[in-house]
This record gives structure tokens, C-alpha cells and sequence, in this order.
């Protein structure tokens, strides 16, 4: 005596293997579904988009920093004569300052 053939309603019984039926019916797509899932992708996408070129602004920026500091010492380089004028510029400044010393 089969255990399946006792219980009645056994055989109706459909698992999701056996259902072949779709969701939406006759598998039309649900323009509003769409609609949101793309608005939902769109708000990201800019949100993405502001933030990488935020990014990209402070490397350009960083970018331009540098390029002014090689061009600077690359300057200097070239004209030797221009350097030892800004180091007797730098020493003459500090000797502007006098020490003294104070007793207590």
C-alpha cells in the first residue's frame, strides 16, 4: 500500500519545478517595473558621476601643483647664477634677527 495513494490530493500538489505558468501574464513586461529600475539607476549613475568629478577636480589640482614645482626647480636648474642670488636673498633675512640673552 503506497503511501501517496492514501493521502488524498497528493497528485495535485505542484512544486515549483512543475510550474511553467509566468508571473506577469503572457510574459509581458511591466512598463512601471521598468520605469522605476531605470529612475533608480539614473539618480545612482548621477550621483556617481558628481562624485567622480569632484575626485577629478582635486586631481587636477594636485596635478597642476606639481607641474608648477617641476617647472619652478627646473627653472632654477637651468639658471645656476638665479640660485645663488635667492641663497644670499634667504641669508641676508636671517641675519636680520640679533640674538640676546637675558639674565634672571
Amino acid at each position: 500500500m503506497p503511501i501517496s495513494s492514501a493521502i488524498k490530493g497528493l497528485q495535485s500538489i505542484k512544486s515549483m519545478q512543475n510550474v511553467v505558468k509566468s508571473g506577469i501574464p503572457n510574459k509581458e513586461d511591466s512598463d512601471f517595473i521598468k520605469l522605476y529600475m531605470y529612475e533608480k539607476e539614473r539618480t545612482r549613475l548621477k550621483s556617481e558621476e558628481i562624485r567622480i568629478s569632484l575626485r577629478l577636480e582635486f586631481i587636477q589640482g594636485r596635478l597642476k601643483e606639481i607641474q608648477d614645482y617641476y617647472d619652478e626647480k627646473a627653472g632654477q636648474m637651468h639658471n645656476p647664477g638665479k640660485q645663488a642670488i635667492n641663497q644670499k636673498k634667504k641669508e641676508e633675512e636671517r641675519s636680520e634677527f640679533k640674538t640676546m640673552s637675558i639674565d634672571y
